[in-house]
C-alpha cells in the first residue's frame, strides 16, 4: 500500500503532465499551420521589406543626382535697369538728355579652372561612399536573419531533444516504483526520478517561450505582422569555412564595404583640401550690358569682368585648408580604427568557429555516445539493484547538457560564419559551403 504522500505528490505530477501534453499539443498545432522556413528565402524578404535598407538606398540615389549639379556653372544672372539724367525730372524720351537710357545686363561667373571637376569628383566621392554603406548594411541584415535563424534551429532541435529524453527519466521513474513496491527502493527514488521528470518539462517550456521570442524577432527582421506564424527552421548541414584567418583579415581590407565606404570619404577629404586651397585663386564674372538710348542717339554696350580678391585669406582660405585638412586627418583615423575593429571581429568569429568545431566534435564523437552507453549501464544496474538512482539521474542529465550544448555551438558556430561574412564583405557562396565541416 502506497503512503498517502506519494499519491497526493503523484496526482500534482499528474497535472502538471496533463498541463506540459496540453502546451505541446497546442505548440505543435500553432507550427504545422506554416511551412518550414526556408532561409534563403528569409533573406529576400528581409533585404525586400527593410526599411533602413530603402532609407539608405535613397540616401545613395540623393548623392547621385548631387553630381551633375556640383559640375555645373552658377546659374547666369540677368539685369534689366534704367539710367535717368538728374533727381528734379524724369528725363525718359528727351531728346536733350544723352545719358537718359535702359539698361539690359547678362552676367556669368566662370570659377577658377579646376575647381568644378573638383566638386563633381567630390560629390561623386561622396556617392560611391553612401553606395558601400548600402552594401555594408545589407550584409548586416542578412548576418542578423541568419543568427536569429540558427537560434531558432538550436531551440527547436533542442525541443526535440528534451523531448525523446524524457522517455529515459520515464524509465528510470518506472524502475523507482518497481523497486519501491517490492520494498527494495525508497519513495525519495521516485520523488528524485519523478522531479527531474517534470524539470524537463519545465526546460520544454522556457525553450517554446525562446521560439515565441526568436520568431517575433525574425518577424520584424524580414517585414511581417508581428503575430504571423512561422515554420521550424529546415535542416541545413554545417557550413565550410574555405578560408584562413589570414586570409580572411586580407579580405575584408580589400573588400569590406565598411571600409570601401571609409576609402571613399577619404577621398573626399582629399579632394576637398585641393579645392579649400583652389580658393585662393579668384572667380571670374562676366558681365555684357547694353544701353538702347533712342532719339537718335546709337545705343551702348559694354563687356566687363569682374573678380574676387582673397584679402582676408589668413582668416578664410588659409582657415577652410586647415578645417580640409583635420577633416582629411578624421577620415583617415576612421579607417584605422575600422581596420582595427574588423580584423578583431574576424579573429573573435574565426575562433568561436573553431572552438566550436573542436566542442562538436567532442561531443558527437565522444562525450555523447560514450555518456548513452553509461547511461544505459547505470539503468540496468539499478534496475538489478547494483547502482543508487541518484547515479542513474546524474548521469541522465549530463548526456542531456551534452546534447543540447551541441545544438548550441552549431548555431553559434554558423553565427560566427554569418558575421565573418558581414564583415568580409564576402557572400554566402563565396566564404563557404554545405557540404561538410570546416577544415
Amino acid at each position: 500500500m502506497k503512503e498517502p504522500g506519494l499519491i497526493t505528490h503523484g496526482g500534482l505530477l499528474f497535472m502538471l503532465t496533463l498541463l506540459a501534453v496540453f502546451a505541446t499539443f497546442c505548440f505543435g498545432a500553432m507550427q504545422v499551420q506554416a511551412d518550414d522556413l526556408n532561409l534563403q528565402q528569409l533573406i529576400e524578404e528581409a533585404l525586400k521589406n527593410s526599411p533602413n535598407l530603402r532609407a539608405s538606398g535613397y540616401r545613395t540615389s540623393a548623392a547621385e543626382y548631387r553630381i551633375p549639379q556640383a559640375k555645373t556653372l552658377p546659374d547666369p544672372m540677368l539685369t534689366f535697369g534704367y539710367q535717368n539724367e538728374g533727381f528734379t525730372k524724369f528725363t525718359y524720351g528727351n531728346p536733350n538728355n544723352a545719358n537718359t537710357q535702359g539698361i539690359v545686363a547678362v552676367a556669368q561667373t566662370f570659377p577658377f579652372p579646376g575647381k568644378l571637376a573638383l566638386k563633381g569628383e567630390a560629390a561623386s566621392k561622396e556617392s560611391e561612399s553612401m553606395g558601400a554603406d548600402y552594401d555594408a548594411l545589407r550584409l548586416k541584415i542578412i548576418a542578423k536573419v541568419k543568427e536569429i535563424y540558427f537560434d531558432l534551429f538550436s531551440t527547436y532541435k533542442n525541443i526535440d531533444l528534451i523531448n525523446e529524453r524524457t522517455s529515459l527519466f520515464t524509465h528510470v521513474e518506472d524502475a523507482a516504483l518497481a523497486r519501491y513496491s517490492t520494498g527494495k527502493g525508497s519513495q525519495q527514488e521516485v520523488l528524485m526520478a519523478q522531479t527531474e521528470k517534470y524539470m524537463l518539462l519545465e526546460k520544454e517550456t522556457m525553450l517554446r517561450q525562446k521560439v515565441e521570442a526568436l520568431d517575433a524577432m525574425m518577424n520584424a527582421t524580414v517585414g511581417h505582422p508581428a503575430d504571423a506564424v512561422l515554420g521550424r527552421p529546415a535542416d541545413l548541414p554545417p557550413a565550410n569555412l574555405i578560408y584562413s584567418l589570414s586570409e580572411l583579415i586580407t579580405m575584408a581590407n580589400e573588400q569590406s564595404p565598411e571600409l570601401k565606404s571609409l576609402d571613399k570619404k577619404i577621398n573626399e577629404a582629399e579632394i576637398k583640401v585641393a579645392l579649400a586651397k583652389k580658393d585662393y585663386y579668384p572667380d571670374v564674372t562676366i558681365t555684357g550690358s547694353y544701353y538702347p538710348r533712342g532719339n537718335n542717339f546709337e545705343d551702348m554696350w559694354s563687356l566687363t569682368a569682374t573678380i574676387n580678391l582673397p584679402l582676408f585669406e589668413k582668416t578664410k582660405q588659409r582657415q577652410a585648408v586647415n578645417e580640409a585638412e583635420a577633416l582629411l586627418s578624421e577620415a583617415q583615423g576612421e579607417k584605422d580604427s575600422a581596420r582595427l575593429m574588423i580584423a578583431s571581429a574576424i579573429r573573435d568569429n574565426y575562433a568561436m568557429l573553431k572552438a566550436s568545431d573542436k566542442l562538436m566534435s567532442l561531443y558527437k564523437d565522444g562525450l555523447i555516445p560514450k555518456g548513452l552507453q553509461d547511461v544505459e549501464l547505470s539503468l540496468s544496474g539499478y534496475k538489478t539493484g547494483s547502482n543508487d538512482a541518484l547515479t542513474v539521474i546524474t548521469r541522465l542529465k549530463s548526456i542531456i547538457d551534452y546534447e543540447i550544448s551541441y545544438w548550441l555551438q552549431f548555431s553559434e558556430r554558423e553565427k560566427a560564419i554569418a558575421r565573418i561574412e558581414a564583415v568580409t564583405g564576402l557572400s554566402g557562396a563565396a566564404i563557404n559551403n554545405r557540404k561538410g565541416n570546416s577544415k
